[in-house]
């Protein structure tokens, strides 16, 4: 199979063997791909080492060879988002979560639009929280794994002077008195809930009950793996006032 100006987004990028690259990324019509970009050192490949830079948007040309595609070209389409400090590192985390969630060669043209809208809030700076709890929230349903926020796990609305647990499988499901001390830490209120689904930023201290909710939901369709972004932010409440 051949790709022929195939727009993209560069997810990752590092070494193979001495003078080559393996490269993956988010395209517009094919999914994620994993790429083999071979003799990218010298001071002649500048331009293309500089394309396949994360959070990079470029077009490419490539031939599938197995599992991975042999890049054959690639440009970059604008100028990514230079990023420092903590949103450099959530960029990393979205990164991070589409090579972990998003699986190879399944086409996710929705999953494309919500990456470019979160890379390009993170490149004009608005609130860091709220970018990766959007983000979080449109990149489950756009991998077929969201579920809505208005509604609990059995249909009914939410109550927004409720607190609610997260199911992974089912959606909210309304906390109720004795439920055990770890999932009353990981509740969310009603009213963040029906912000999230509104798309309206909630406030401080209801926005890092969202980070709790949605945590133990992406930890179990990771498979109980964490990501190296959790770690090195510590808690990702860290970002910004009202992450955590």
């Amino acid at each position: 199979m051949r790709y022929t100006a195939e727009p993209a987004f560069v997810l990752h990028a590092r070494p193979w063997r001495e003078t080559s690259l393996l490269v993956e990324v988010l395209s517009e019509g094919h999914g994620r791909l994993g790429l083999v970009a071979r003799g990218v050192q010298g001071p002649k490949r500048h331009v293309l080492r500089a394309a396949l830079q994360p959070l990079q948007l470029i077009r490419f040309d490539a031939v599938q060879q197995g599992e991975l595609a042999q890049l054959r070209a690639a440009e970059a389409q604008d100028a990514a988002p230079q990023l420092a400090g903590e949103a450099a590192l959530a960029g990393f985390y979205l990164n991070e979560l589409v090579l972990r969630l998003a699986p190879r060669h399944d086409p996710l043209p929705e999953l494309f639009d919500v990456y470019g809208g979160a890379r390009a809030r993170l490149g004009v700076g608005e609130p860091l929280a709220w970018t990766l709890r959007r983000f979080e929230r449109d990149l489950l349903a756009a991998i077929g794994l969201g579920f809505a926020f208005d509604v609990d796990g059995e249909g009914m609305p939410i109550d927004p002077a409720a607190r609610y647990h997260l199911d992974p499988e089912h959606g909210p499901r309304r906390l109720l008195s004795d439920r055990g001390r770890d999932e009353r830490n990981t509740a969310a209120t009603g009213r963040a809930l029906l912000a999230l689904a509104a798309d309206r930023q909630p406030e401080a201290d209801e926005l890092a009950g969202l980070r709790r909710a949605l945590r133990p939901v992406l930890a179990h369709h990771l498979g109980g793996r964490g990501l190296k972004s959790w770690e090195l932010l510590g808690e990702l409440g860290r970002l910004s006032a009202g992450s955590d």
